[in-house]
């Protein structure tokens, strides 16, 4: 067998610290999350029991079909995830690898990162109802919405919220349901204004959408791509960015006019 070359074994010599640096590296923990998709909950219905949108000072419609907001969940703060960890996250379509920055911005024990969760959860809540009664021309001061949702946190439910509230309140405008009798999810912040903000993980949330029936999805607009990455085969993608685009895009959708309804 001929002697190395001067370069074989050079190479060798500068491979073997690598090969050891990915050994190391295999058992340290890195800064990042591993998320999936999680539940999700008709906003129409009850939660724990409770009913997740109650009225006060006004009718409430009784109504048929879901409006389902979404959710992800993700390994803790505190929980070590591995380079093998990651490699795996990358190449399932049923996780998703995350900055733990991006999934736990504050704090970082469980405690204040729920404390912070119920704070954004709260703010999107009180957010919900004030776009939902003004896009219907009602006043907070007669109308009370009581919005309720156990063990959930944060702001991307907003939209959800919203639509929920007027589809009690007033379906589609013209005696029927915002839904049509469909499942329909989705996810985005809401503004008192009406403007729908963009979330995370909507990959993740749009199976977890697909997994629990629903055929239609509203995404903010900018997450489009996001959304359509991976999308579950059965599911309609509707980009939004007003309040006012999703209820005339469900409203189209009720009354068969898919042709007016927008796509990412």
């Amino acid at each position: 067998m001929p002697a190395p070359t001067r370069r074989a074994r050079t190479l060798a010599v500068c491979a073997a610290p690598f090969v050891a640096l990915l050994a190391v590296a295999a058992f340290v923990p890195l800064p990042f999350s591993v998320a999936q998709p999680g539940t999700t909950v008709n906003v129409l219905g009850a939660d724990d029991g409770k009913e997740v949108i109650t009225i006060k000072g006004a009718d409430s419609r009784r109504t048929s079909g879901q409006l389902r907001m979404t959710t992800i969940v993700a390994t803790g703060p505190k929980v070590d995830v591995s380079l093998s960890d990651v490699i795996s996250g990358w190449f399932r379509t049923d996780r998703a690898v995350m900055p733990r920055d991006s999934v736990y911005p504050v704090g970082d024990s469980e405690k204040e990162i729920e404390q912070h969760n119920v704070a954004e959860m709260k703010k999107s809540q009180d957010s919900a109802s004030q776009a939902a009664l003004r896009y219907l021309h009602k006043s907070p001061d007669q109308v009370k919405v009581d919005l309720n949702l156990a063990d959930i946190g944060g702001p991307s439910a907003g939209l959800l919220f919203t639509l929920g509230i007027i589809d009690k309140l007033d379906g589609d405008g013209r005696g029927g349901d915002l839904t049509a009798g469909r499942t329909i999810a989705g996810t985005g912040t809401i503004e008192p204004d009406g403007t729908v903000g963009a979330v995370g993980g909507v990959p993740l949330k749009t199976q977890a959408a697909r997994r629990d029936g629903a055929t239609v999805f509203l995404v903010p607009k900018g997450e489009c791509g996001d959304a359509s990455a991976n999308l579950p085969k059965g599911l309609r993608l509707v980009p939004v960015e007003k309040l006012g685009d999703a209820v005339a895009s469900l409203r189209a959708l009720a009354s068969g006019q898919d042709g007016r309804v927008p796509v990412c």
